[in-house]
């Protein structure tokens, strides 16, 4: 029977077929604790990773998910492959059965994809104890599948699962299944660690012999148990592996897989070769945290080369190296992956730190010395009291520009406010608070309730300068933060809350910091408002005397 076929390249010439980047986020990576993929995700992942220029990309098992099976029906219509090829993955034959007649081997076919990703067993106990067949009986399923895949016209890659320790066990049957796989037609045999139990040397050694032993093109599968999945990849590879498999943002069973992005940022920058189509490389961080939205997980701030923090920098002694030259404390350009770098200001700022914050922020000190001691030693006076400005950029621009222009850019002034708690007989709770302020040179007051002290507080604030600063409509506080800083005593203990406000183009983090949960988040909103209308070009107007 004749099926369609899907995911080959528009740009066919571009596909270097000496090196192999293989993805299998929407395999193996969706079996990750909190992952749950729809169609419509799968769709979308694929496209970015299309984008990014990976060589192949393993949609799933059609005909063993539902799911799976409507992915790559929908794929043959929704998406234009430019780069990648689309790859079904599926087990060898059952025992006994010939690969013709097996329902799961023709649903690969039926499924459209070019190349079929094969699992199979490497480990003797694992065929003895979970196919319960013979090990004559398993090297056959091997060779009748693939053989029959490859008269199909299909490209076939072999998965070897738990090849290591089936190495380990008998390493003279887990070759044998390399070479079988081999010379029936298979492009790749690909080493599992399975379990994620190996380590770089260990993994190295493996896969020199087996090249040595079997003559076969080999490809590397491993897992991060030992947290070495992405060196263990780079150790098969400088023992001759030519295909590596990885998934977006180490997403996977257990612990993850190994990682996609540092494994390629490697292969590009470390070891020279172009394994991504020209360019591709500097949308790195953007495709990294793209595909995190889709999935619905928070991107790692410390994740190498993507993370926010993979450039970031907080010592002065950092920074004072940076300033002469970035290189000093920095092993590649950001801007190679598509990240930038950033400097973290804490009570371990330096002036360093300061005059290139200050620069990041468009903020000029004009090299006044005196003026960056005073913000420095401001900075760590308000760290002492509990404050932090590194994860909250916009309280210290205004910081810095209260120090730079002789006055704070104040666009309101509070007068007085009053939060009021209700429980009730029924269980219910009433929130309610009022604030007198000033803006404009006017004096308001107004209440609001909400589902909380805090929540009323924003609606009062927002319900008296809606007049004043029609602006503030546009701007929503999007993430709020409570940590407790521990005094002398539990109950004298201070509140710092970090407020994160958003309007249609960005967000920003302010803090404050009281003895008190209401006081605190008064002094972070107030900060809030006050950026949101820096950014939107609102000048403060001078307050009126008293």
């Amino acid at each position: 029977m004749e099926v369609p076929r899907l995911g080959k390249p528009a740009d066919a010439a571009s596909v270097d077929d000496a090196f192999h980047v293989f993805d299998t986020t929407l395999r193996d990576g969706a079996q990750r604790e909190g992952i749950n993929l729809t169609v419509a995700d799968k769709v979308a992942i694929a496209r970015h990773l299309d984008s990014f220029g990976v060589g192949f990309i393993e949609g799933g098992w059609p005909g063993a998910n539902p799911r799976d099976t409507e992915f790559f029906a929908r794929a043959q219509q929704e998406i234009t492959f430019r780069h990648a090829q689309l790859v079904a993955f599926g087990a060898t034959r059952r025992p006994g059965a010939k690969a013709a007649d097996d329902p799961q081997v023709r649903a690969l076919l039926e499924s459209g994809a070019p190349v079929v990703c094969l699992v199979a067993k490497a480990h003797d106990r694992h065929v003895e104890l979970a196919l319960r067949t013979t090990l004559e009986e398993n090297l056959e399923m091997v060779r009748d599948t693939v053989s029959f895949l490859r008269e199909q016209g299909r490209r076939v890659f072999v998965d070897c699962e738990h090849f290591f320790d089936g190495y380990r066990a008998n390493p003279a049957y887990a070759k044998s299944v390399v070479r079988t796989a081999s010379k029936a037609g298979a492009d790749v045999v690909v080493l599992c660690d399975t379990n994620g139990g190996m380590l770089p040397a260990q993994i190295q050694a493996v896969v020199s012999t087996v090249i040595a032993d079997t003559g076969a093109r080999l490809g590397i599968h491993a897992q991060d148990d030992t947290g070495c999945a992405v060196a263990n990849t780079l150790a098969a590879v400088d023992a001759g592996a030519t295909h590596v498999q990885c998934t977006a943002n180490g997403y996977g069973e257990r612990v993850g897989n190994a990682n996609l992005f540092p494994v390629v940022a490697a292969l590009e920058l470390k070891y020279g070769k172009s394994v991504l189509p020209e360019g591709a490389l500097a949308e790195m961080t953007r495709i990294s945290h793209a595909i995190a939205e889709v999935v619905n997980l928070t991107p790692s701030t410390h994740q190498p080369y993507v993370g926010v923090s993979a450039f970031a920098h907080k010592a002065g002694l950092h920074a004072s190296a940076i300033k002469v030259d970035p290189d000093l404390y920095q092993h590649i350009a950001p801007e190679q992956v598509g990240n930038t770098m950033r400097m973290l200001v804490s009570d371990m700022a330096g002036r360093a730190s300061i005059e290139l914050k200050s620069k990041e922020l468009g903020v000029e000190l004009g090299g006044d010395r005196a003026l960056i001691g005073r913000v420095v030693q401001r900075v760590k006076e308000r760290e002492l009291a509990g404050y932090t400005y590194e994860a909250a950029d916009a309280s210290f621009e205004l910081l810095l520009r209260a120090e730079a222009e002789g006055r704070p850019r104040r666009y309101l002034r509070i007068e007085s406010w009053r939060a009021i708690t209700e429980d009730r007989p029924d269980g219910t709770h009433a929130n309610e608070t009022t604030v007198k302020l000033w803006a404009k040179g006017e004096r308001i007051v107004a209440t609001a309730d909400g589902n909380g002290p805090v929540n009323a507080l924003d609606r009062a604030l927002r319900r008296a300068l809606e007049g004043p600063y029609p602006e503030l409509a546009k701007m929503e506080l999007v993430d709020y933060t409570v940590r407790i800083l521990a005094g002398e005593h539990t109950t004298e203990s201070r509140t710092r809350v970090l407020i994160s406000t958003a309007d249609s183009t960005s967000a920003w983090t302010t803090v404050g910091v009281a003895d008190n949960i209401i006081t605190a988040s008064l002094q972070a909103l107030q900060d809030a408002y006050s950026y949101g209308l820096l950014r939107a070009g609102i000048e403060p107007e001078p307050e009126p005397a008293h």
